[in-house]
C-alpha cells in the first residue's frame, strides 16, 4: 500500500474533478501539511495526481508532460510511452510512485510495474486513503445529483476524517476549468 495520500478522481455529467489532499508524513510524523499533490499539464487538458515519494512522482511528472508535448496532448498514447520508458528504463523502475493522471475522456493509474488501468466506472483512488475516498464517491456517484467536483472534495474529505496519513487541506482541479477560478482550495 502506498501511504501517505489521497487523491480521486471523479467523472459525471461531462466534467472531471481530481482532489488530493497537502499531508506529507515521515513514517508517523506529519511534516507538512499543505502539499499540492494534483496540478494540470499540458496548458490545463490533462489533470495529474500522485501518491508516494514526492521527488519520485516530480521526475514522472516531468516526463509525462514530455511525452503528452510529443504527442500533441494524447494522453493514452503518452501514459503508454511513459508505462513503457517507467518500466525498462533503469533508473526509472526504482521510483516509488503511482500517478493518477485524467483528461476530459479517460483516467488512467499508471505504475511502474507496468500498470496502466482504466476503470471500469467513472471513479478511481490512490493512496492510503484511496479505498476510503473509493467507497464514499461511489457512493455519492449512485445515491446524488451532486457534481463530479462536489463528490470529488466530499470524498477526499471523508478520507481525511479516516485515515492519519490523509488531511483536510484539499487541492481540486476541474476539467473542464471553470471560468471564475482553475484552481480551488477546498
Amino acid at each position: 500500500m502506498t501511504r501517505s495520500t489521497t487523491i480521486v478522481v471523479v467523472r459525471r455529467d461531462g466534467q472531471t474533478a481530481m482532489a488530493g489532499d497537502g499531508q506529507v508524513s515521515i513514517d508517523d510524523t506529519i511534516v507538512k501539511g499543505t502539499a499540492q499533490k494534483v496540478r494540470p499539464m499540458y496548458d490545463g487538458e490533462v489533470l495529474v495526481g500522485y501518491a508516494g515519494a514526492a521527488a519520485d512522482a516530480l521526475a514522472l511528472f516531468e516526463r509525462l508532460e514530455e511525452k503528452l508535448d510529443e504527442y500533441n496532448g494524447n494522453l493514452p498514447r503518452a501514459a503508454l510511452e511513459l508505462v513503457k520508458q517507467w518500466r525498462t528504463d533503469r533508473v526509472l523502475r526504482q521510483l516509488e510512485a503511482l500517478l493518477l493522471v485524467a483528461d476530459e475522456e479517460q483516467t488512467y493509474l499508471i505504475s511502474g510495474n507496468g500498470d496502466m488501468i482504466v476503470p471500469d466506472d467513472a471513479v478511481m483512488a490512490i493512496g492510503s486513503g484511496g479505498s476510503y475516498a473509493l467507497a464514499a464517491a461511489k457512493a455519492l456517484l449512485r445515491n446524488t445529483e451532486m457534481s463530479a467536483r462536489e463528490i470529488a472534495e466530499k470524498a477526499l474529505g471523508i478520507a481525511g476524517e479516516i485515515c492519519v496519513f490523509t488531511n483536510q487541506t484539499i487541492t481540486l482541479h476541474v476539467l473542464p476549468p471553470e471560468e471564475d477560478d482553475k484552481q480551488d482550495e477546498a
